[in-house]
């Protein structure tokens, strides 16, 4: 098993009560601890320009900036967004700014897409709220131009929703076939979401890696809707590395596991949230798959390897204020189920230099 880390941007109020004049330098920190554990595979932040669970005035950090950021501060680490919104930015103009950014990181970028979700964002920006179906075709046509532009170096479309006419893409990226060695036809591409019937058949016929539920049977159920789908266009199963993302609230035993869901209650409050918005907050991490002691989360993270989860994406609420839960997940599960014999394959073959 690959496990990623989320680095605190202040998207999930996760820097709130640290200086703004500080927030790059616990950020920078964050990445370059994560970049010196071999255990731990690539780092993530989230596309978003608004907080959750409501927008308030507290710093959400821009996803592709920090990706050019992290580059630069980091030299093994893989860097990824999840997930890049489609409708935030001209595709071919994201494939530039992703090709521009696999080149700084030496080979060492991950582009996560989605067709995006957050009404208030997209309003507030101007970009409209186009209904779920119109999202959808937006992220297939963005992606084929994406690929197109870090196959070829062009990108050609005359779709419904973008139009592109020769959009040229020099240099290319470095994991693509224009380099001499390299096994990639591009930027290793994430698929996000688990919409059935449309982003799962567009994962089938695109995605190197999909990304949804974590939790076990709604994994498993969408694990099999897309095998059909792969089955349905012709693309191996097998091919598609499937993971998923988790809130970790781990400590030694029960008490330090409650002892962090009350700093989470209380972390929330702080922001100023209401009552029941903090309440229901605080519960949908109670509620997390990964909530427990360290022999509880290897056996949850266990039992979603046997259901084909081979990759885990892992975020720790607390990271900017207190590292101890990131040192116990360190310390007593990943050595438990990193596949290191894997990990140095992939690393090869996705952009080891």
């Amino acid at each position: 098993m690959k496990f990623g880390i989320f680095i605190p941007q202040g998207w999930r109020q996760d820097l709130v009560g640290i200086d703004p004049s500080l927030h790059w330098g616990v950020m920078a920190g964050l990445a370059r601890r994560i970049d010196a554990n071999e255990d731990w595979t690539s780092l993530w932040v989230y596309d978003h320009v608004h907080t959750v669970p409501r927008p308030i005035e507290e710093a959400t950090h821009e996803a592709w900036s920090l990706m050019a950021a992290f580059a630069g501060v980091t030299g093994r680490v893989r860097l990824g967004q999840m997930c890049t919104c489609m409708g935030y930015r001209n595709p071919a103009h994201l494939a530039k700014v992703a090709a521009t950014i696999d080149v700084i990181s030496e080979g060492r970028l991950e582009m996560g897409i989605g067709a995006g979700w957050y009404e208030h964002e997209w309003r507030a920006y101007g970009y409209g709220f186009p209904r779920a179906g119109e999202r959808l075709a937006m992220l297939r046509e963005g992606v084929e131009i994406m690929q197109q532009m870090w196959k070829t170096g062009y990108g050609t479309l005359e779709g419904e929703h973008y139009q592109v006419d020769g959009a040229m893409c020099f240099p290319q990226p470095l994991q693509g076939t224009a380099q001499p060695g390299s096994t990639r036809n591009g930027i290793p591409m994430w698929i996000a979401g688990g919409g059935e019937r449309k982003t799962l058949r567009i994962a089938a016929e695109y995605a190197d890696y999909t990304n949804f539920s974590g939790m076990p049977e709604e994994f498993s159920a969408k694990s099999e809707i897309l095998a059909g789908h792969c089955a349905d266009v012709g693309r191996d199963f097998d091919e598609i590395v499937r993971s998923s993302n988790f809130n970790v609230v781990i400590g030694r035993n029960q008490r330090e596991v409650q002892d962090r869901l009350d700093w989470i209650r209380g972390h929330y409050a702080s922001a100023g949230l209401p009552e029941d918005v903090v309440e229901s907050t605080t519960k949908s991490f109670a509620d997390g798959p990964l909530v427990g002691t360290p022999e509880q989360i290897i056996e949850t993270l266990s039992d979603m390897r046997r259901r084909g989860m081979t990759y885990a994406i892992t975020y720790f609420v607390e990271a900017a204020y207190d590292t101890s839960g990131i040192d116990l997940f360190e310390r007593e599960v990943l050595p438990e189920l990193v596949d290191h014999e894997q990990h140095n394959h992939l690393w090869g073959l996705f952009g080891g230099r």
